[in-house]
């Protein structure tokens, strides 16, 4: 699934591509992608336009210009946008490479035309993504299960001292609980637990107050450094121009297991923390 930085740089890519563009109309194939009435949906988005991209999370926030409705879209784990003008495809999200010069495919769930020609495919293989119009008073509402972001100001050693400080579950689920920090995934939480050295099953609530600092910092440094190199690619994810990540070759844990680690030289180790397989350096986290 696309974490923080990979849905930052689609975001980005697409706000130089669509918005702005009149929408001309938008076909639904799979009516359950769709988390409005198809026609409802279809209505409120023909003859619209998108003026803004925001995103919370790995959520990301359309601005329509009329009506005061916002387009919810989110990737989950195979979703994709593909944006197509002419000859021209770049695609977001999950890499279908064999097929993605053949648009309209099976994958297609929802299309919107553009005024210009162009055209917009969200793709889903497993059809976990959604697309869903919201007022403003829901679009409040879903902010609601959102917690801190951890790119902005107050994700800091004293906010997270607070969400930690009760919390008898280890420092990784916390950092993987959306309703607490939003954005960060399995790839980015080995990354900042090693960048903080701190062993990633430690107890939430025994955490000193220089770790519980170490990691606020470190979460900004890893996300901030993610989005500059435009996500991480193993097998399933491109950025909005069709092209990888390049965060995977700074990697220093993730997908490293078996590996010296690069600081101390010990073998990084793989575990099972919060259900998910997870990568730390027993040398260096304690």
């Amino acid at each position: 699934m696309p974490e923080l930085p990979e849905v930052e740089t689609i975001k980005n890519d697409l706000k130089k591509k669509i918005l702005n563009k009149k929408i001309t109309g938008v076909t639904v194939k799979l009516a359950r992608i769709v988390k409005n009435d198809p026609k409802l949906f279809r209505r409120i988005l023909a003859g619209n336009s998108i003026l803004d991209i925001d995103r919370i999370g790995k959520l990301m926030i359309a601005r329509l210009e009329k009506g005061e409705y916002y387009l919810l879209i989110h990737l989950k784990m195979t979703g994709q946008l593909l944006y197509c003008r002419g000859e021209t495809v770049i695609a977001g999200g999950h890499s279908l490479p064999k097929i993605v010069g053949c648009l309209p495919n099976k994958y297609s769930r929802v299309i919107f035309a553009f005024a210009d020609g162009s055209h917009l495919f969200f793709n889903d293989l497993r059809t976990f993504g959604y697309l869903k119009l919201a007022g403003a008073d829901e679009l409040e509402k879903v902010k609601e299960n959102f917690g801190l972001n951890p790119l902005s100001p107050e994700l800091n050693v004293i906010s997270l001292g607070k969400i930690l400080k009760n919390r008898q579950t280890n420092i990784k689920a916390v950092l993987l609980d959306q309703k607490l920090i939003a954005g960060i995934g399995n790839i980015y939480a080995d990354e900042i637990l090693f960048a903080a050295r701190v062993k990633p099953n430690r107890l939430a609530n025994k955490l000193k107050t220089s770790e519980i600092e170490k990691i606020a910092n470190a979460s900004k440094k890893v996300l901030k450094q993610a989005i500059k190199y435009r996500g991480t690619t193993f097998n399933d994810y491109v950025d909005a121009a069709g092209k990888v990540g390049g965060f995977v070759r700074r990697l220093k844990v993730y997908g490293r297991e078996g590996e010296s680690c690069q600081r101390c030289g010990v073998v990084v180790k793989k575990i099972k923390v919060a259900g998910r397989g997870t990568r730390w350096c027993p040398g260096c986290q304690r």
